[in-house]
């Protein structure tokens, strides 16, 4: 099942996608090689065999375009399958597939990143930005180092997970609510934290009295 993949690896299975929606088949090794300026065939196809052994995508070997993306609908190319979470368990060391609650298909280019994923908001911490309990945010793994002072993030806290703007003050964490009736957290070196990733999209789905009210 999926892994958390390094930063190549996230670049290269975009690529993929995005040359099979453009081509409806696959690049080569030498093309994906060229793309990335990787001259040595080899690496590139350590790179696909991580992949593959990520679950990311099936490949046979033997062929120079001999992959497949999981979770990628190949009769309708322009469509990825994204995995919702509707709660991060304590102490799981990565977002496993098998553990999704169901999967939605999108657009990828309303997907982003190959490997993004929904998660469920819980409370009103964030509702000043408009993030409401019950949204499904959609988020892009992200390192820290990726991430800059104010953006919005799903982390892992204590093994729950949060979204909250995240900032480095004085080489410290801070996690900071959009209602002013919960104060930031300071995240100390005895909790567990982790970065889940940016929040890049949101949904939301209206009930019935809902959309009757915006059309009054």
């Amino acid at each position: 099942m999926p892994e958390p993949l390094s930063k190549m690896e996230r670049r290269i299975l975009d690529f993929l996608i995005d040359y099979l929606r453009r081509n409806t088949y696959q690049p080569s090794i030498r093309e994906i090689g060229r793309r990335f300026g990787i001259k040595s065939t080899k690496t590139v196809s350590e790179y696909l065999q991580s992949l593959a052994d990520k679950g990311y995508i099936e490949r046979e070997a033997s062929r120079s375009r001999g992959v497949r993306i999981v979770g990628l609908e190949l009769q309708n190319a322009h469509t990825v399958s994204v995995p919702f979470y509707g709660k991060i368990a304590a102490g799981e060391p990565a977002l496993l597939r098998d553990r999704a609650d169901e999967e939605f298909t999108l657009d990828p280019k309303l997907a982003g990143s190959a490997d993004a994923f929904f998660l469920a908001v819980r409370g009103d911490s964030m509702e000043q930005l408009g993030i409401l309990d019950g949204d499904l945010v959609l988020v892009e793994p992200a390192d820290s180092d990726e991430v800059r002072n104010g953006e919005i993030v799903a982390a892992r806290l204590d093994g729950e997970a949060t979204v909250k703007r995240y900032f480095e003050r004085d080489g410290q964490v801070v996690l900071e609510p959009a209602n002013s009736d919960y104060a930031p957290i300071l995240v100390n070196p005895s909790q567990s934290f982790g970065l889940i990733g940016r929040v890049t999209g949101l949904f939301r789905r209206f009930s019935s009295e809902q959309t009757e009210a915006i059309g009054a």
